[in-house]
């Protein structure tokens, strides 16, 4: 297949995929309207169902303009040779494959990155402050970009240093090494996410004794789940929001409460929220998802070894000279509708697990403690009650909150 028609395909994929999430987004946008149903229907008074759908409506303008403005760029740079611009200067600052490509692709990065902050700074300290969630500083708001551009570059540019010195070593057989590689990265992260990545950016503190902890560990008990490590995280320092998540497994496996989590639920809540958590783990959802994530690379690496050494790939991007950075970029806009394939299975997935998890909490706590505090933290969100079904296929990893009701109150 000729350079020229793969140039098209990108560019029809690019469109397409921005066509079909603007139609879900319309249609999504179309039910924010709708009457509630009988579940939640008093979960908001009519102030608050009022702010709801305000925020729903923000978001959605929010999204289009954030999304047509990456096309439209994107586009751009594909037409008018914005690919072999930055190819160009990146070998004018080497023209060590390896070095190229890390410059090529730390240009790319980091363009994307500055061009796209104003739309992350309007969202949280226009939108998410005129809704009462923002707590982010501006300085703070800097500092997690810093921090996280430097943690992109080291692990990314570790990454694609170690693949590309496989590739030059075994050739059309590198991605076996890579797939094992990041196989090891992959687990790794989830034993030590929250011992060395989560440290950089908020505080950590272990649960302190009281009533609350020893109703969680009276319930871990009850259930046979050895937890020791129950920290709190300062989540209030960026948001109004609340969450909660389990990381590690093994003796490294850990529960993390946000404060605004224990700000919002009562004990029992904070319980049921935690049982549900721990019906992930008991149900093996955990290492489910990290072997299916681990597959789904090797499959992509496969598919990616088939193609990296046509010229034609690289030639696509509009760019001068053939390279492995250049192929490997273009293979990954050719590629993405398989990827939005699968997302759309782990998503199914996710959603299945999320009733299961649901299931385990009320058949070994209760039901009412966690529906109350998924109505409360839903509310406390502004969520949207009334999703598409076609937007829930495609993006939600959780069931709507409606939903997750029935499935509660079924026996």
């Amino acid at each position: 297949m000729s350079s020229d028609i793969l140039f098209y395909c990108i560019l029809g994929i690019l469109i397409l995929q921005f066509a079909v999430e603007t139609l879900l987004d319309y249609l999504n946008a179309r039910r924010f309207g709708a009457p509630l149903p009988e579940e939640v229907s008093q979960l908001y008074d009519t102030e608050a169902y009022t702010k709801s759908q305000a925020y729903k409506k923000a978001n959605y303008r929010f999204g289009l303009w954030s999304s047509s403005f990456s096309l439209v760029l994107t586009l751009a740079f594909l037409i008018f040779g914005g690919f072999d611009w930055a190819d160009q200067l990146a070998g004018s600052v080497s023209l060590h494959p390896l070095l190229r490509a890390l410059v090529f692709f730390g240009i790319l990065f980091l363009g994307s990155e500055l061009l796209g902050m104003p739309f992350s700074y309007y969202h949280t300290f226009v939108i998410e402050e005129r809704f009462g969630f923002n707590k982010t500083t501006p300085a703070l708001f800097l500092a997690d970009k810093l921090k996280g551009w430097v943690l992109a570059a080291l692990l990314g540019g570790g990454l694609l240093t170690a693949i590309m010195s496989f590739y030059e070593w075994a050739g059309a057989g590198f991605w076996v090494y890579a797939w094992g590689l990041i196989a090891l990265v992959t687990v790794f992260i989830n034993l030590f996410y929250s011992r060395i990545i989560v440290p950089l950016f908020n505080r950590q503190e272990p649960l302190e004794e009281g009533p609350l902890r020893e109703r969680i560990q009276d319930y871990a008990r009850k259930v046979g789940f050895e937890l020791r490590q129950i920290f709190v995280i300062d989540g209030s320092k960026r948001s109004t929001k609340a969450n909660a998540y389990f990381s590690g497994f093994g003796n490294q496996r850990r529960v993390t409460l946000y404060d605004t989590l224990l700000k919002d639920l009562d004990e029992q809540e904070v319980v049921a929220v935690l049982a549900h958590e721990v019906g992930h783990y008991k149900r093996n959802h955990i290492l489910i998802n990290l072997t299916a994530s681990v597959a789904l690379t090797g499959l992509t690496l496969y598919v990616l070894s088939l193609f990296v050494n046509n010229p034609e790939l690289s030639l696509a991007l509009g760019v001068g000279q053939p390279s492995f950075h250049a192929a490997l970029l273009s293979f990954a806009l050719l590629y993405s509708p398989i990827s939005e394939l699968t997302g759309l299975v782990m998503n199914f997935f996710s959603r299945r697990f999320e009733f299961q998890a649901d299931n385990y909490a009320r058949d070994t706590f209760a039901a009412d403690p966690l529906i109350s505090s998924l109505k409360k933290l839903s509310r406390n969100h502004l969520s949207n009650l009334t999703p598409h079904p076609a937007y829930v296929f495609v993006h939600y990893s959780h069931p709507p909150l409606t939903q997750r009701i029935r499935n509660l109150r079924s026996t």
